[in-house]
């Protein structure tokens, strides 16, 4: 998986091909940073923006905050609220599912947001 940078550059680019809108001026201005500032952040020279100028920066290229927030090594305020909850539950939850495939990911989040326990 690329790192965080790398990723919201190749996002942000892609969608400046066919959008000039999506300059790294523009989206800086837009998100709330200086246009450096972001240039850095892609180029991987400062770390990774705060999680509410990450959750900006992913709705505005359309990106799943939460992808953008683990590739930049953290997790969201509202997961980080849910799991301090209950800390061992989750955290052997993660760890029993760490190999397991995606399918079986879903499969146990299909069956938990359907009440099939």
């Amino acid at each position: 998986m690329k790192d965080f940078g790398d990723y919201v550059r190749t996002a942000r680019a892609r969608r400046a091909e066919s959008e000039p809108r999506f300059s790294l001026r523009q989206v800086a201005i837009r998100i709330g940073v200086e246009p450096a500032y972001l240039s850095k952040v892609e180029r991987g020279l400062v770390p990774p923006p705060s999680e509410a100028t990450i959750v900006r920066l992913a709705a505005e290229l359309g990106e799943d905050a939460d992808v953008l927030l683990a590739l930049a090594g953290k997790v969201g305020s509202d997961l980080k609220k849910i799991i301090l909850r209950r800390p061992r539950q989750f955290a052997e939850l993660i760890r029993q599912l760490k190999n397991a495939p995606d399918h079986a990911i879903l499969k146990v989040v299909r069956e938990v947001r359907d009440g099939n326990w």
